[in-house]
């Protein structure tokens, strides 16, 4: 069909216009028509193998490049925990400085009325909550390092915890603080001390409830260090 139509418009010109203006646009025309018939039947004509051969080199070349512009990430966004390859590490604290580290932490035991009333009258079977839950606090700051991996095992100046009781919610609240002098922090230390009282007010009292919530374990105040202070903002 396609060379019937080709032979339907090319005809030959006269001889007087063979070699006329006119005559060669017809003809270019002409090819021009057919060449869009052929690619709408058979598809465009594939690329030539130089053409082919020069857009693979470009496009390996751009791969390379956009490659060689990527810059490496930092590790892990800089926890120090955490090596290069992800693995977990203890941190070289060598070459630090020594200075006095104190960090204040806190939480909240909420108890209920009924235990509340209990622990407020020491009345329960287990004894004195308050003075077991501080006690207990002091010794968990001590163990930390042992309960924590990747904590250093520091020596600690001083450790304080005050527990008081909250009418208004049921509740007891622990602030702790420990101080040292030293090359490395001790907010785990005291996070690790009312924590620790906080799961020991839960354990004398549970006998008289399974409500008890330990909640809000958080560091409220740390200072000393590269980073100098921190408080957190209420």
């Amino acid at each position: 069909m396609i060379l019937r139509r080709f032979a339907s418009k090319f005809k030959p010109p006269p001889r007087s216009r063979l070699f006329s203006s006119d005559s060669s646009l017809d003809i270019s025309k002409t090819i021009a028509e057919l060449n869009q018939e052929m690619e709408s039947v058979f598809g465009a004509p594939p690329a030539s193998s130089l053409a082919g051969s020069l857009d693979s080199q470009t496009m390996a070349q751009e791969s390379h490049r956009a490659t060689n512009d990527v810059k490496p990430k930092e590790s892990f966004s800089g926890l120090t925990h955490i090596g290069s390859k992800g693995e977990a590490q203890m941190v070289d604290i060598s070459s630090k400085d020594i200075t006095k580290r104190v960090a204040i932490a806190s939480c909240k035991v909420i108890l209920g009325q009924k235990v509340f009333d209990l622990v407020s009258a020491n009345q329960m079977a287990k004894g004195d909550v308050l003075g077991v839950a501080k006690i207990a606090g002091v010794c968990g700051a001590k163990q930390t390092s042992n309960l924590i991996p990747l904590c250093h095992n520091i020596n600690l100046s001083h450790v304080h915890l005050d527990l008081t009781p909250n009418p208004r919610d049921h509740s007891i609240e622990i602030k702790g603080q420990a101080t040292s002098t030293g090359k490395t922090g001790v907010e785990m230390e005291a996070l690790t001390a009312v924590t620790v009282a906080g799961l020991t007010v839960y354990d004398m009292c549970k006998a008289a409830s399974k409500d008890i919530l330990i909640t809000d374990v958080r560091l409220e105040h740390k200072s000393g260090g590269k980073s100098g202070d921190w408080s957190r903002n209420i």
